[in-house]
């Protein structure tokens, strides 16, 4: 059952809210202000707040403001009276959910929060759907296209994130391992750039990178990517189409004398963050695989 925070300084408009929401089969917490809110937020914080505008202590105007930043994924719907309507309207567009007049609270209260209950449901409805998920799969084919990369990486980190496979911080790890993979499949998959020479010189490096994306074989050399969620396990696959290269032979970035270089420190990134790594036969292609198991 749906817990539902009241807030309102006033306890005959407390008592009218509870009594609507108890109707509607949901459960009310009451609070006297947005103090005494946050106390009880931060202890569990409830499937929404429906709260006064103006109270003593801290108005429903910052609580709308807290509870965007710290817990976005909360409702909040105002109660206000009559003559509140631009601060209303103001609140509203800093992030509450819905506006309730009090004149006939009852009335518009019960309107007002079976929109938050479908809203609610919808939740739980994406939970369910995401028990049922058995695999889901997408193919993507990156150029030399500005900022390529990133945008690709930000695609992905969102998906995984939609489906709330891992936490944050292993999304973050697979963000990583996916810019280093697609960075090494365009730089020394298909334009073939040596390491070697960015440490030597970062400026001839971008020099000869910039020369080989505009002539033939680098130019039209793509790199294709696979995104495969199989819960709980995300897998993504990276193959330019480059001559492949001895992965076995990539200097330990892990010795001291190795941790400045630049050459292989994108797969020791990629092997840290990553449960799984694999190259092909030619090495032109690397999978890389996610369990989430542990991190949701």
């Amino acid at each position: 059952m749906e817990t539902i925070l009241v807030i309102d300084d006033n306890s005959h408009f407390r008592k009218i809210a509870g009594g609507c929401l108890e109707e509607h089969g949901l459960t009310p917490v009451l609070a006297e202000n947005g103090r005494e809110a946050l106390k009880i937020i931060e202890h569990r914080p409830p499937d929404a707040v429906l709260t006064d505008l103006d109270m003593p202590e801290m108005d429903g105007w910052r609580l709308v403001e807290l509870m965007r930043r710290d817990y976005p994924s909360v409702p909040v719907v105002l109660m206000t009276d009559q003559g509140n309507e631009q601060a209303a309207s103001a609140a509203l567009k800093a992030g509450a959910a819905s506006y309730v007049p009090k004149k006939d609270l009852r009335t518009n209260l019960c309107d007002a929060m079976s929109v938050v209950v479908a809203a609610l449901e919808a939740k739980h409805h994406k939970v369910q759907v995401r028990s049922f998920l058995q695999q889901t799969e997408a193919h993507f084919i990156l150029g030399y296209e500005r900022n390529g990369p990133t945008a690709l990486v930000s695609h992905l980190q969102g998906n995984l994130s939609r489906i709330e496979l891992c936490d944050e911080a292993a999304i973050f790890q697979v963000s990583t391992a996916l810019t280093e993979a697609l960075n090494n499949a365009i730089d020394h998959g298909n334009l073939e750039l040596d390491s070697e020479l960015r440490e030597r010189s970062k400026q001839a490096y971008a020099a000869l990178r910039e020369e080989r994306m505009q002539h033939l074989p680098y130019r039209d050399q793509k790199v294709y990517v696979t995104e495969r969620f199989t819960p709980p396990q995300a897998t993504y696959v990276i193959r330019d189409e480059g001559p492949g290269f001895d992965h076995s032979a990539l200097p330990n970035p892990k010795e001291p004398k190795n941790l400045l270089k630049a050459s292989g420190r994108g797969v020791m990134l990629i092997r840290t963050f990553m449960d799984e790594v694999t190259f092909n036969d030619i090495g032109n292609e690397i999978t890389m695989v996610k369990r989430c198991e542990n991190s949701c």
